[in-house]
């Protein structure tokens, strides 16, 4: 018994014009590769020419306005965007390019983390034990509760109120350990949900023929519905990744010196902002890769249920 195959398409041997499965063709529809919104060379004449007219209005008007010198020297001063790359622990402030590393590094454990335990409050929220049935409450609060109060004060409330519980060894950490915990207690409730959806768009006939073929609930569980929900569920991930790799910067709060933080202490010392610009910058190489990496797994992904559709 195939556990992935397509449902039968019905007495005329395929999908009617117009289904689901196998839309019409219409503006927003890709018919061939490298098919665009108006599709062949005039589409590309025109987004071009639309792209120049905009990017040309923009400049023009940050050229034109009264302020746009003052905002260049703030902003974008050459020297200032590199003094404060570099750094300068001398002078009194930190190196925004070395510090982006920690984001990075808080980025990657952070990731870990909240895969595997979002991962494990998705399984207990889908139990149907009775033994299970507190555990599924506990879980259904943790998620309502860390979905309603905003990250940052999550982040203050475990770096100030961890460290005045004076508990042995969890009360010693330091402020980057706050931080992350922060982030993953936080985005394991969110990431809980996708999960979830994943596990609940597996259709109920998948299952019951993992079961017909004997397999037992774990196995069940482990090759065949997990495979295909995080198959489903992989481009939201990275979405909220992209999130996760920009709310690092929350962790400054605390103290730590990572990028946006450095970035701060470069302005109050020069008084001169383009230190942030340099963070931004960052911040942009890191996130804009993996934005693109989604949606080309978005595009993969609806190319594979077109063809599946497709008889």
């Amino acid at each position: 018994m195939a556990l992935n195959g397509s449902p039968p398409l019905g007495s005329a041997g395929s999908p009617p014009a117009g289904s689901a499965g196998n839309p019409p063709p219409g503006p927003f529809t890709r018919t061939g590769r490298g098919a665009m919104l108006l599709g062949g060379r005039s589409g590309t004449v025109i987004s071009t020419v639309s792209t120049l007219v905009v990017l040309g209005a923009l400049v023009a008007i940050f050229l034109l306005a009264p302020g746009a010198h003052a905002f260049e020297h703030l902003f974008l001063s050459p020297q200032h965007m590199w003094q404060a790359f570099i750094g300068n622990p001398g002078q009194g402030y930190y190196s925004v390019g070395a510090a982006i590393w920690l984001n990075i590094r808080m980025f990657i454990v952070a990731e870990i983390l909240i895969l595997i335990f979002a991962l494990l409050i998705a399984l207990v929220r889908q139990s149907v034990h009775p033994a299970l049935f507190p555990i599924r409450i506990l879980g259904t609060g943790y998620v309502d509760f860390f979905r309603g109060v905003p990250l940052i004060l999550v982040i203050f409330a475990i770096g100030l109120g961890v460290p005045v519980l004076n508990l042995p060894v969890v009360s010693s950490q330091s402020n980057t350990v706050y931080g992350v915990t922060a982030l993953v207690l936080s985005y394991s409730a969110y990431v809980s949900e996708v999960y979830r959806a994943g596990l609940n768009s597996v259709h109920q006939s998948q299952v019951a023929a993992a079961w017909s073929l004997g397999l037992p609930h774990r196995q069940a569980l482990r090759y065949v519905i997990l495979p295909q929900a995080v198959r489903n569920i992989v481009p939201p991930l990275l979405n909220d990744f992209i999130s996760l790799q920009k709310d690092t910067a929350l962790v400054g709060v605390l103290g730590t010196i990572e990028a946006n933080k450095a970035a701060e202490i470069y302005s109050e010392q020069v008084f001169n902002f383009s230190s942030f610009t340099v963070a931004a910058i960052l911040f942009l190489i890191l996130t804009i890769p993996l934005a693109r990496f989604t949606d080309r797994l978005i595009e993969r992904d609806r190319r594979r249920r077109l063809a599946g559709a497709t008889p």
